[in-house]
């Protein structure tokens, strides 16, 4: 888990109704650009996490999403279901965070030319699904990820981080943090619920 200080998210209360809505604007629109919000340390507050682990990347506070049509969207970490959860929001990360490229606080990394997300950028969206999981006590549902999918690629956004530093291979959903996967063997072995 990540130790957040100021960089806490500001984010407002979301319903399902709300998330539902956001993946719906999401379908059918195509990703023009992608940045992540690690967080950075150091003696002066400036030394970015790493966050590039191959087949997943920890951009811990957050990935935006601009689409070609001039829309943003921004997925981050936030507890509106009661318990920590990926959610979702049809405006930009700013409205989420505070001490943006601030010492302590998040950097703004463009991934966009990233392999790993290449074949996504430019496509259209036909699928756009968030799994969701039932909260360990009482009937309420979390949102652990949201699934953007192109004819070519499927990515996974989700609230999550490996149980231990360095990685070992064993992970933790509804936690402090974001995550991003690229594979279906990894996102089975992390957890998520993934239809698609």
């Amino acid at each position: 888990m990540s130790e957040l200080g100021d960089a806490v998210p500001v984010s407002s209360l979301l319903t399902a109704v709300e998330y539902e809505r956001t993946a719906a604007m999401l379908r059918g629109r195509r990703i023009h650009r992608v940045v992540y919000y690690p967080l950075m340390r150091g003696d002066d507050g400036r030394d970015v996490e790493e966050w590039d682990f191959g087949t997943w990347h920890q951009p811990t506070m957050g990935v935006e999403l601009f689409t070609d049509d001039g829309a943003c969207f921004s997925a981050v970490w936030g507890s509106s279901f009661d318990h920590y959860g990926l959610e979702v929001f049809p405006e930009p990360m700013t409205a989420h965070l505070r001490m943006i490229g601030e010492p302590g606080g998040s950097a703004e990394v463009d991934v966009t030319d990233h392999p790993r997300w290449s074949s996504l950028v430019g496509t259209d969206l036909t699928c756009v699904d968030i799994a969701w999981c039932q909260a360990p006590e009482g009937s309420l549902r979390v949102p652990d990820a949201i699934m953007l999918r192109s004819r070519e690629k499927a990515v996974w956004i989700a609230a999550g981080s490996p149980a231990e530093w360095p990685p070992t291979g064993v992970y933790h959903l509804g936690t402090a943090d974001v995550m991003v996967l690229f594979t279906a063997e990894l996102v089975a072995k992390v957890g998520i619920a993934a239809d698609g």
